[in-house]
């Protein structure tokens, strides 16, 4: 079992996983390509299911290892879901029978599989801890966007509504109007030049929008992120010293009982070679 574990654990193991989680994307992709699929189609089928198989037995291997102990870790339950969605989709080829027709909707699924590559990648897991991480702050953020959209949006309906009721003719429209400013997709041209042309102030309500939710709100959002991923990378490297570090006390003491015994022996030699010593001196 230890030889098994050190295999699963081992990094030639892991690279061969990832490399066929690569190839998986990349037959995935090929799938899409109808000229491709026509010819390939067969020999694409077969080597999805050969790296399905690599991905269930790579399961099996861990849930051999660590049994219960698996389900312990997220990646785990991560990895686990995605074989499952990926088994859900092949049963689509059962969909000739009418029963069975809801299953065409899980073919999609089939490109879930490439997310193995987050659980695989240490990387790509701190950026995703990250970002779970976030969310309490992020939905903060959002709350306090969704309040300055609502402002901004009764601004609008009241300011120019009449005159542009597609793009601010209730909370609604405003509200998308807003978000495509936001995005600063056309918003120029597309939208602010046209309503200043029929109100020449409208700048001082789109040009503070703009401010406010584009460059400070949502650097706000990435400086959150940022920050996550600083502590999260902080919190793993003092996780892997700390392992270091609390094995170097181990090994302290161990080499210590190692001296203590030592001279114990030689003081049991000292006593030993004493007395025989003195037993000498008594037949002289």
């Amino acid at each position: 079992m230890e030889k098994l574990k050190k295999f699963v654990e081992s990094t030639a193991f892991q690279t061969v996983i990832l490399g066929v989680i690569i190839l998986n994307s990349v037959l995935l992709g090929l799938q899409t390509v109808p000229a491709l699929n026509d010819v390939c189609g067969d020999a694409f089928s077969i080597a999805d299911s050969v790296c399905l198989g690599i991905f269930i037995v790579e399961m099996i291997l861990k849930l051999i290892v660590y049994r219960l102990g698996y389900f312990k870790d997220g990646w785990n339950w991560f990895d686990f879901l995605i074989i499952l969605t990926s088994l859900v989709s092949d049963l689509a080829v059962l969909s000739a029978f009418r029963v069975f027709r809801v299953f065409r909707v899980f073919r999609s699924l089939k490109a879930l599989r490439s997310m193995k590559m987050v659980s695989t990648l240490k990387h790509l897991r701190v950026i995703i801890l990250a970002i779970g991480r976030s969310v309490p702050s992020i939905a903060w953020t959002g709350l306090l966007l969704l309040l300055i959209y609502y402002i901004f949006s009764i601004i609008g309906v009241s300011m120019f509504g009449t005159a542009f009721p597609e793009w601010f003719g209730d909370i609604g429209k405003s509200m998308y109007t807003l978000f495509q400013v936001m995005t600063l997709e056309s918003w120029s041209m597309g939208i602010s030049r046209p309503v200043m042309e029929v109100f020449p102030y409208a700048w001082l309500y789109f040009v503070p929008f703009v401010l406010i939710s584009a460059f400070i709100v949502m650097n706000v959002v990435v400086g959150i992120v940022v920050n996550s991923i600083s502590e999260v990378t902080a919190i793993q490297k003092k996780e892997e010293t700390g392992d270091a570090s609390s094995n170097a006390p181990d090994e302290l003491e161990n080499g210590e009982k190692i001296h203590l015994e030592i001279a114990e022996v030689r003081e049991h030699l000292a006593a030993l070679e004493r007395l025989l010593d003195e037993e000498g001196k008594i037949k002289q």
